[in-house]
């Protein structure tokens, strides 16, 4: 039930891909074993720093070139060619945003200035319905304050549902030698969210996106 569409818009060279977090990264590991299978490409991914603490995963993270960071790492990392995607918005997106798709990057710019210093251009990635095959239950005051307060991903998920996922990939956003990482980092938000805008019907729902796995062709919205 999974597509892929847009990839016409991956450069042949190095790109920073930047995506919006649902609860769990699923969506991200189906875009790149899909870009494998399809091009030939591999592509690294930065998470955050508590994955590399679960026990047992480090074998698992490195077979698929996940990163931690920090910048200089993933500048290196870039200006040897490779693709590298990262998600600003993290775990707090993944856990506190909900069916209305709200992009919640604080005042996060450090994936920015990695292009900037790096020469690269920076590309939208958006999977619709990504937030309706999970659920979070981080509504709930206690369980945000308590997250802020010791960074540990402790908010429950439920679901699991098997609803239609499409990752669409926006045009690049090229290298500007004379951008900052603040507006860079504006210009990669408004991109982002005209991506959301375009392919998602707010506030997601449950069933609408189990119901799309029978249609035959792809809706623009």
């Amino acid at each position: 039930g999974y597509e892929l569409h847009g990839t016409e818009n991956i450069p042949e060279g190095p790109g920073l891909i930047v995506f919006y977090h649902g609860a769990t990264p699923a969506d991200c590991i189906y875009f790149m074993a899909r870009l494998l299978i399809q091009k030939k490409r591999t592509c690294h991914v930065v998470a955050d720093h508590f994955v590399f603490r679960l026990p047992g995963f480090k074998i698992l993270l490195d077979a698929h070139g996940v990163m931690h960071g920090p910048k200089e790492e993933c500048v290196s990392a870039l200006k040897k060619g490779c693709l590298l995607a990262i998600a600003p918005g993290g775990v707090r997106e993944a856990l506190f945003s909900d069916e209305m798709y709200t992009i919640i990057w604080g005042n996060r710019k450090g994936f920015a200035q990695v292009a900037i210093d790096a020469k690269v251009p920076i590309i939208p990635m958006f999977t619709q319905n990504v937030r309706e095959g999970v659920r979070t239950l981080g509504g709930i005051k206690m369980l945000r304050s308590l997250y802020e307060r010791i960074r540990l991903p402790i908010v429950p998920l439920y679901g699991g549902f098997p609803v239609k996922l499409r990752t669409f990939i926006g045009e690049p956003i090229p290298y500007e030698p004379n951008i900052t990482a603040e507006e860079l980092t504006a210009k990669t938000k408004a991109a982002l969210q005209a991506l959301i805008e375009k392919h998602q019907k707010i506030p997601g729902n449950i069933f609408r996106a189990l119901m799309e796995r029978f249609q035959s062709q792809k809706k623009d919205d």
